[in-house]
């Protein structure tokens, strides 16, 4: 072959690797992992993504489940968009062989543990984002995928639930194994390095310690701390806001909250941020439900969850107390 034509191929060939690149970071694959009953949330979370969608992108959006109807199926899959796909993944055949193994406290359902598969289910990605479903989107998601990470596994927004109490940082530290509770991540949003984390072998480390030790108090998110402590990207808290007063943090530069444990607003009239989940709410076909989800939770209910937090940090608490302290050691 002539030198002009080898030139020519080559230069073609660099052409269809740029273009292939170009595609790949005009993807953006979005993990979601919800039962039937969380799907009125789903819808809320979906529906604040769209909304700051930009038409640059395409948002490829995943929900892993094992029992969602199909009513909710096609509810769900009328937030499509040109730019926005939706497919739901029945994982009943994969998980089948560790379901047994996977346990749940209070309202936590197992769907919780299945971000912790994305990396050897998907080997066509080498990145991708996983969102818990009690969240409001406020800026454009690809932002957050575009964030550099190098190597590292995950990227990540520190938990405020932890850095504003004692007893869970002292859990952290001792228990889960983080060298500084300022360093333990919030898993309901993650940026996931799928190839790094399959490299790493992280689903065959994670079924290891499944077996071999079981976290109680944040279960798969003290997994994830675990398995992946010294390689996190951390992410500015703003892209992880829970409802909790902070002065450092202002409203205008928050991009995204996440309803956290009791702080649902559909479960309580105070919550902080609530105005951004009941305008995205009334934008669904499930805000009816939602209303109604809401005039039905008791006082009772109330009283139940604040129980369930102070029982979440007395688990804490013993398990912490079972642990050696040679955190005074530490450099």
């Amino acid at each position: 072959m002539p030198v002009g034509e080898r030139q020519t191929t080559k230069n073609r060939a660099a052409d269809r690797a740029a273009e292939n690149k170009m595609a790949d970071n005009r993807e953006i694959p979005i993990f979601f992992a919800v039962d039937d009953g969380y799907c009125p949330f789903l819808a809320v979370a979906i529906q604040s993504l769209i909304d700051h969608a930009s038409p640059e992108y395409t948002y490829s959006i995943k929900v892993l489940n094992t029992d969602i109807g199909s009513s909710n199926k096609q509810k769900i899959s009328k937030y499509e968009r040109e730019n926005v796909s939706i497919e739901f993944v029945d994982l009943n055949y994969y998980m089948r062989k560790v379901m047994d193994k996977l346990y749940t406290r209070d309202y936590y359902s197992k769907s919780t543990y299945f971000r912790l598969f994305i990396p050897n289910l998907y080997p066509q990605y080498d990145k991708a984002l996983y969102l818990d479903s009690d969240i409001v989107v406020l800026d454009d998601i690809a932002a957050l995928y575009h964030t550099e990470m190098g190597d590292d596994l995950v990227a990540a927004a520190p938990d405020d639930i932890i850095q504003f109490n004692p007893v869970f940082q002292t859990y952290v530290e001792k228990v889960v194994g983080v060298a500084d509770y300022r360093r333990y991540f919030n898993a309901g949003v993650l940026l996931m390095n799928l190839d790094q984390l399959r490299r790493f072998r992280f689903q065959e480390k994670f079924v290891y310690l499944l077996d071999k030790i079981r976290f109680q108090v944040a279960q798969d998110q003290d997994y994830l701390n675990r398995l992946c402590k010294g390689r996190v990207t951390f992410l500015d808290r703003t892209w992880n806001r829970m409802p909790i007063e902070d002065p450092r943090i202002k409203l205008e530069d928050v991009k995204l909250v996440h309803y956290n444990l009791a702080f649902k607003p559909w479960h309580f009239e105070d919550i902080l941020y609530q105005e951004f989940f009941w305008m995205y709410a009334s934008e669904t076909e499930y805000f009816e439900q939602i209303q109604e989800i809401q005039g039905n939770y008791t006082q009772e209910d109330r009283i139940r969850d604040a129980k369930n937090h102070e029982k979440l940090k007395k688990l804490a608490k013993r398990e912490s107390d079972c642990v050696g302290d040679d955190r005074k050691y530490r450099r």
